[in-house]
């Protein structure tokens, strides 16, 4: 895709996405309460399946600062021992890496020397995001999931690294499901990352991996989607634009206010939603309340 037609891109998405100069939604404004209240009627079987891969704390090609995660707690005398003890644990994660499940808040993405809505840039200090943290999102994100199962559609196991999905793409896994995304809904975007990482090992995916085309990004605006996920980042490697590395994110986070969710796993939903004959289903998601992060690690979970 020609520089040009992406800055092109970017602005008819960012002006079709305006909002009050003082937003901080952006486009979880689509998702109202009585499209939460309607997205309570998908469950019907109560079955719940989670669509965040493990937390990995060893390090691989796509994962060269894994999460850290050590019992400090009981000591070694107290084990064993009579009384009252407890174990304990030490948690740390690189919240936007290539291999834990994870949320992108608003203010992940700089382009141009802003945030989303023209939010300075300079809101980021060391100290944390000044706006558009992932703090916005303290109350959860509760709506209609859609999976749309691309390597379904297309009859492989999974896209291959480089390879993008269109627009024509989402609309013929629509038709072939049976399912119509709409505004206010979560659309998750299967392309079996997962299924390949699990079955052929891991690989470099920041330089390496399917993910949407940018002009895939009109089908999310047109439908007004109010959260986009991904089995991979979202963003396909080698990216489609040369001089923009990660263009998905930015027409999805700075142009449009849309939070991503990164590197979730649907290989336990998508037999589940074979089985049922449906494709769309509650989708809850809780991120950590850390009022200055960028983002959060996040453990969705459907039920159907």
């Amino acid at each position: 895709m020609a520089p040009a037609a992406f800055r092109a891109l970017y602005e008819r998405l960012r002006e079709e996405a305006r909002q009050d100069p003082d937003d901080r939604r952006g486009a979880l404004n689509h998702l109202t309460p009585p499209r939460v209240a309607a997205a309570a009627r998908e469950v019907r079987s109560g079955r719940t399946v989670s669509l965040a891969a493990p937390v990995e704390t060893w390090p691989g090609p796509d994962n060269p600062e894994p999460a850290a995660h050590r019992l400090t707690g009981p000591a070694a005398h107290d084990i064993g021992a009579d009384g009252l003890h407890f174990a304990l644990d030490h948690f740390s994660m690189n919240v936007h890496g290539d291999a834990d499940s994870h949320l992108d808040a608003l203010c992940h993405v700089l382009y141009d020397g802003t945030l989303y809505n023209g939010v300075p840039a300079t809101s980021l200090t060391p100290e944390g995001a000044g706006s558009l943290s992932v703090e916005i999102v303290r109350d959860g994100i509760v709506g209609r999931g859609v999976l749309l199962d691309i390597p379904r559609l297309r009859g492989v196991r999974w896209l291959e690294p480089g390879d993008h999905v269109t627009v024509d793409d989402l609309l013929a896994a629509e038709a072939a499901q049976d399912v119509r995304v709409g505004a206010g809904d979560l659309l998750l975007v299967r392309v079996g990352h997962r299924r390949r990482r699990q079955e052929l090992g891991a690989w470099n995916a920041a330089q390496d991996r399917a993910g949407l085309h940018p002009t895939a990004m009109e089908f999310v605006a047109e439908r007004r989607v109010a959260l986009l996920g991904g089995d991979g980042n979202n963003d396909t490697a080698p990216s489609a634009v040369s001089d923009v590395s990660f263009p998905v994110h930015v027409l999805g986070v700075h142009a449009m206010g849309l939070q991503l969710m990164d590197y979730l796993q649907f290989e336990e939903l998508a037999p589940v939603c074979e089985q049922e004959g449906r494709w769309s289903f509650l989708c809850v998601v809780a991120p950590l309340r850390l009022p200055a992060a960028t983002g959060s690690p996040v453990n969705p979970i459907a039920v159907l």
